[in-house]
């Protein structure tokens, strides 16, 4: 089983090389696949050291877009078997794959989803980013009929069958209730599993805001009745 590990780059030149060390760390045979998403804090000139080594792909937008937009331009190379959404912030550990693969592997999955919340190790912080993640995901059950515990997760894992049977529209963090609510209308297996998760705050570079909280609850309602 081949990984390709997508991994959306934005303003990351602190962790970037430490992220991309830990994913190729991992036992699997795998593609990386890193998008720069117009970094202007000198990650373009990292990414430009990885050109030429095996097994990795660097891609570069001409100007900002999103995370959304920088996964589909990663999805449009992807070559493996089961594709891995990889933050390069290192709130995601790498170490963390085999959980994710496992459901994957023993085929009682299409779907992987890494919960903050299942009871894995996590840096304690942000008791209304917390609840605010609790609201999107309840809402987006109940418009999905799931019962997930994390959807705004970055850990999402799935075959390559499940990309080959969707188009992403959502140019920024929308992506993530557009995935949800499109692999719910196509009945794929969907787990979920515990994963340890190393929060940051805004000093170190934390982007979500307020505001694409508001604009998940459009999106998960634009998915569920409009898409």
């Amino acid at each position: 089983m081949k990984l390709s590990v997508v991994i959306p780059v934005y303003n990351e030149k602190d962790t970037l090389r430490e992220i991309i060390d830990r994913v190729m760390s991992v036992k699997w045979e795998k593609e990386i696949i890193l998008i720069d998403d117009f970094s202007v804090d000198g990650s373009r000139d990292i990414l430009k050291e990885y050109e030429n080594q095996p097994n990795i792909k660097v891609l570069f937008h001409a100007h900002n877009q999103g995370k959304g937009a920088a996964l589909r331009t990663g999805f449009d190379h992807v070559e493996g078997d089961v594709v891995v959404i990889q933050d390069a912030d290192l709130e995601y550990d790498p170490s963390d794959y085999g959980k994710l693969l496992e459901p994957i592997e023993d085929n009682r999955a299409d779907v992987v989803f890494g919960s903050r919340f299942l009871g894995g190790p996590h840096r304690v912080m942000f008791f209304w980013h917390y609840l605010a993640n609790k609201a999107l995901t309840t809402l987006s059950n109940m418009l999905t009929d799931l019962n997930l515990t994390d959807m705004e997760t970055g850990y999402k894992v799935f075959t390559k069958k499940v990309l080959d049977q969707m188009t992403f529209k959502c140019d920024r963090f929308g992506f993530e209730p557009e995935f949800t609510s499109k692999i719910a209308k196509l009945n794929f297996r969907i787990y979920e599993v515990p994963i340890s998760y190393s929060g940051r705050d805004y000093a170190h570079g934390k982007k979500i805001t307020w505001k694409d909280g508001v604009a998940a609850v459009w999106f998960i309602l634009k998915f569920r009745f409009f898409s």
